[in-house]
């Protein structure tokens, strides 16, 4: 399937840069966005202990790839597309289990 958008970053003209995280599609509500979990872990030197902690980005989801809520994928930093959205779905890891 060929994709015509040009802000695709695999199909249309969109570079990506710095980082690239991976993470679970919490929504996909919104129009070509999905909002992605990223778990993490950070060392507290105060306790000798590491923390879990999360963040949620808001990534651009184009049409050829059109991931949904409880697939893993991997999202790539992209410049500014809209106010809350700096990255980009570049591919689905493992789609959800329906069971």
């Amino acid at each position: 399937m060929e994709c015509k958008d040009p802000k695709c970053p695999i199909h249309g003209s969109l570079k990506t840069r710095g980082a690239h995280l991976s993470g679970l599609v919490v929504s996909d509500k919104a129009k070509k966005t999905a909002i992605i979990q990223v778990d993490y872990t950070i060392y507290n030197p105060k306790y000798e202990r590491y923390l879990r902690k999360r963040s949620r980005i808001a990534a651009y989801n184009p049409d050829c790839i059109d991931a949904k809520t409880g697939d893993m994928v991997d999202i790539a930093e992209t410049r500014r597309l809209s106010k809350t959205k700096s990255f980009a779905v570049t591919k689905v890891v493992k789609p959800k289990v329906v069971r």
